[in-house]
């Protein structure tokens, strides 16, 4: 068993303004960076972080020199990156059909949740293999994938935990690399 912990990136003015951000490279709201600090259960941990610069900055402001690595990074949105949910459902008529599709959603030129989980299952199978305690600064599609991998969610209704933004999320994997959730929100607040 090895463990890997996933961290979200601090706030973006994308965030604060509701636009999906995907693989856009928008810098941290540096009116809103938050006082993290990472837990006491992460340390000796070795660090990855999506090549994104908010990714990056904020393993930066949590002390952490990561190896960044293209596969953490953002779920695309296609030609939706950009755009707030309330504009795409003014303007897209057919946006509940393909949320309907949950793991499969897939928006115009963008991935599905099951695409991240699949350009994410080598990355989890060499940590797997390497059986070295690995947290990555990463983003909320990318949680959310390995989260609905743990726990089987479909990505359709309730999930079955909530995930707290500000909190790292800390699974297990089997040596095939498959997760397991180990403990769920922990505090990155000082």
């Amino acid at each position: 068993m090895t463990l890997v912990a996933f961290i979200r990136h601090m706030p973006t003015v994308w965030n604060k303004e509701g636009r999906l951000q995907g693989q856009r490279d928008t810098p941290l709201d540096i009116e809103a960076i938050p006082d993290w600090r990472l837990p006491a259960a992460l340390a000796g941990f070795r660090f990855l972080s999506s090549p994104l610069t908010r990714a990056r900055d904020t393993a930066a402001r949590l002390g952490v020199a990561p190896q960044p690595d293209p596969r953490l990074t953002e779920m695309s949105w296609g030609a939706w990156e950009g755009h707030t949910l309330r504009d795409l459902r003014a303007g897209y008529a057919d946006i509940d059909e393909l949320e309907a599709q949950g793991l499969d959603f897939r928006t115009p030129g963008g991935e599905s949740p099951r695409d991240v989980q699949a350009r994410m299952a080598p990355l989890l199978a060499e940590i797997a293999a390497t059986g070295v305690p690995t947290a990555a600064v990463t983003h909320k599609g990318v949680i959310r994938a390995i989260f609905a991998l743990a726990t089987g969610w479909p990505m359709l209704g309730k999930p079955p935990h909530r995930l707290d933004w500000s909190s790292a999320h800390l699974f297990r994997l089997d040596q095939t690399g498959l997760p397991a959730i180990e403990r769920l929100n922990i505090p990155l607040r000082a």
